[in-house]
């Protein structure tokens, strides 16, 4: 019976040692696998935590983004990112509900919070998915480190099939972009609301876009279309095209400058012993582009040497180029792009089609090749300021502009002429099903371009005001009307 006795102790002594270790294993594996379950990955099991320092988290989330699949982040807080984290492709990022992710200078300042892998060796990227991002500026704010011309707080180069939804941010200063695309194809963005001093979304080139459900609040530029922008603010060249983007609201921020949405063309010539060149200046040479990097002073170099080398920067008779692309291609423009419902409670004039001639850009190089942009649409547009200011402002090439089922008031069309060109192509303008609400007269068309032939054609307007009477003047251009507008028709 004693035998029998300690028999039965010692299994369940055996029992109860070989349970314990086995919880204990089990316990540290879900710790590493926790990540799995359901086919997610859950950042916290790395250590991402609203109570770890900025540069422990941007650790942690890398080792969870490295899983790629689903990545969540669902304990509510504020998270602290001391550095960039890279995503890669087939990866989704969703931030729960109460998740807020604030900028920390812990190690020292930082340009991206986020930034897909391929970036970096101008690589594409496929199928990212960032949902519910509530990011805090927090002062932080470096306009360029990783890429150069590349500054968005969030930021993606060299992208396909790429969504971003629910997004947050506030605290923008004055040298970083809250989103800043360049060089994609197939981008969503949804439900978006963006506050600070600088500009809210900024694309360079790519093909099919959407932009819906936002609300910006920003002292510069709410939209930047920029496919040929200054050389510290877009990293390549290109054509953006095939765009929607509805149901936005512009807010007025105390500090304001740039426009609702800017929209620039640019175009350069190939490089011959001897030209001469500025700042942000563009050439193509032995198949690559180069731009010139220099001090905003307006100082013309002539340049004698060959810019051959394959990266970096490098300088040549005192010029300092960058190695800006592998390409040949000598335009950059937006094209077919449709604005839709769209509400305007900023004073700043909304829309701007230009091609820069400053100390910090010069858009167009004389005798390159005309950047033409057109097939602009805005769709139910209403200005809901009275300040008299122009809906567009135009100083670029451009051959087509519509605008229906839109709410005007003291607000017309300005060309203007940005001393590059010498001439620009003609410009038609088709205005149909608007509502002219402004009393008195209303100079509808402004044109200062030397030469410059406008064609008008209104159709199905309404005017609220029995002495409304619309205008035009044609400058030292031309303008050929075809209207249903008191003061204009027939």
């Amino acid at each position: 019976m004693r035998t029998t006795l300690l028999f039965t102790i010692n299994f369940y002594l055996f029992f109860a040692i070989n349970t314990a270790i086995a919880q204990k294993t089990h316990s540290k594996s879900s710790a590493i696998s926790a990540s799995k379950e359901g086919g997610f990955t859950d950042a916290s099991s790395f250590g991402f935590s609203p109570n770890e320092t900025g540069i422990n988290n941007v650790k942690a989330l890398q080792v969870a983004l490295d899983k790629e699949g689903t990545i969540v982040i669902s304990k509510p807080g504020t998270y602290k990112i001391a550095g960039t984290a890279f995503i890669g492709n087939n990866t989704s990022l969703i931030f729960g509900s109460g998740v807020f992710i604030q900028k920390s200078a812990e190690n020292s300042r930082f340009t991206h919070v986020l930034l897909n892998k391929g970036a970096l060796t101008r690589t594409y990227n496929y199928n990212i998915t960032v949902t519910g991002l509530d990011l805090d500026i927090n002062g932080v704010d470096l306009p360029m480190n990783e890429i150069y011309g590349l500054r968005g707080h969030l930021a993606f180069f060299y992208v396909k099939d790429l969504k971003i939804e629910r997004l947050r941010c506030k605290g923008l200063i004055n040298g970083q972009f809250c989103l800043h695309i360049c060089t994609f194809e197939d981008l969503l963005i949804n439900d978006v609301i963006i506050k600070g001093k600088k500009d809210g979304i900024h694309l360079g080139k790519g093909k099919r876009f959407r932009i819906s459900n936002a609300l910006f609040e920003t002292g510069d530029d709410a939209i930047a279309l920029v496919p040929g922008d200054w050389v510290s603010a877009n990293p390549e060249y290109g054509t953006l095209e095939d765009g929607l983007i509805e149901n936005c609201t512009d807010l007025q921020d105390d500090y304001l400058e740039g426009a609702f949405a800017k929209i620039v063309a640019s175009a350069w010539v190939d490089w011959k012993p001897g030209i001469e060149v500025k700042h942000g200046d563009a050439v193509v040479s032995n198949g690559r582009i180069y731009r010139v990097v220099a001090k905003l002073n307006n100082r013309v170099y002539k340049s004698l040497t060959q810019p051959t080398f394959e990266k970096s920067m490098m300088i040549l008779d005192s010029i300092n180029w960058l190695m800006f692309q592998k390409d040949t291609i000598h335009t950059a423009y937006v094209r077919n792009v449709t604005f839709r419902n769209i509400n305007l409670h900023s004073i700043r004039t909304p829309f701007q089609l230009m091609s820069y001639s400053n100390k910090w850009a010069h858009s167009y190089y004389p005798g390159a090749r005309i950047p033409l942009q057109g097939e602009i649409t805005l769709d139910n547009i209403k200005v809901l300021s009275d300040e008299k200011r122009a809906l567009i402002s135009i100083t670029t090439p451009c051959d087509i502009i519509h605008i229906i089922n839109t709410t005007l008031r003291n607000n017309g069309i300005n060309f203007g002429h940005a001393k590059d060109y010498t001439a620009y192509p003609t410009t038609h303008v088709n205005i149909s099903n608007c509502v002219f609400k402004n009393t008195g007269n209303l100079m509808l068309i402004t044109n200062t371009s030397p030469g410059k032939e406008i064609i008008l054609k209104t159709s199905g307007s309404m005017q609220t005001a029995k002495d409304f009477s619309a205008k035009v003047e044609p400058g030292p251009g031309k303008i050929s009307v075809d209207s249903d507008l008191t003061g204009l028709k027939k």
